[in-house]
Parts: structure tokens; sequence; C-alpha cells
């Protein structure tokens, strides 16, 4: 029996002599960037997030109006003007669906709070689905609107 375990040892201590080990060169791939929260469109920048409600302080959830819970998500628009970062006032509308082409229904609203201006709305949101947001931005005082499109998939379990 122990010639039986000798054999057995040297053998997996051949195998694993005989692949050389790592590779010198070997590569780790880099990780995916997240998606960008923020674009440039000329003389403005316009950031952008979606997270679920339920991650809304309970104080701030109240003193805006938003329902918290994970099957709730919201959408937050802001536009700065380049170069001072001040907020700007602008026209946001969002059509917002899913993967399957279902049609969700975000209704903006702005909130100002100090000197920033924000822009949000809300939806219901099904565990693993993917929202895919196209807001269309005409900031105050410019004729062309922008359009910027991202997606979320919201976990709600």
């Amino acid at each position: 029996m122990r010639k039986i375990k000798t054999v057995i040892t040297l053998s997996c201590v051949s195998l694993l002599v005989a692949c050389g080990g790592p590779a010198t060169d070997a590569t780790v791939p880099e990780a995916e960037p997240a998606g960008a929260t923020s674009v440039d469109i000329g003389e403005h920048i316009v950031h952008f997030s979606a997270q679920s409600t339920d991650n809304l302080p309970p104080e701030v959830a109240r003193a805006y109006d938003f329902v918290r819970s994970k099957n709730r998500a919201m959408l937050t628009v802001s536009v700065l003007e380049k170069g001072t970062n001040k907020a700007v006032t602008a026209e946001v509308t969002v059509k917002t669906v899913n993967l399957t082409g279902q049609l969700k229904n975000v209704t903006m609203r702005t909130i100002t709070e100090g000197d920033a201006i924000y822009y949000v709305g809300e939806t219901s949101v099904a565990n693993h689905e993917t929202l895919i947001f196209d807001i269309t931005i005409t900031p105050e005082g410019v004729n062309k609107s922008v359009d910027v499109r991202f997606k979320r998939q919201f976990i709600t379990n």
C-alpha cells in the first residue's frame, strides 16, 4: 500500500513539474470600467444615475416624497455649466424601457436644494430587470437638445 502512495505522489509531482508552473508572461485581463455617469455636451456636463429608492436614507425619502423600496428605481439627472460647475436649469425628459421593450413610466420633476438643481423620476422594477434610459436634455438658453442613453440592472432580492 505504501508503494502505491509513493507512486501516486511521484506521479503528481512529475505532472506539476512538467506543466512548468505559471507562465512568466501571463496577463490578467483588466476589469471593464463601470458605465459612464456623466457626459460632456459642449458648454455643459450632464450627470446621471439610477438606483433603488431603498438606498435613500428615510429622512431624504420623506423630505422629497419618494417611496423607499427595492422594487422602485430612481433616476437622477443634473446639468452643470462647464468650467464653473454651476447648476443649470434645463428641460429633461426621459423614455425608459426594459429589455423586452416594455415602456416604463418615469415622470421627471425638479428638486432645488440650495444652488443645486436635480431632475428626478421613479418607476417600478422587478428583480434582475434591466432598464434602458433615453434622456433628452435641453439646457436653458440652448436651442439644441442632446440625447443620453444608459442602462442599469436592478437586483431587488
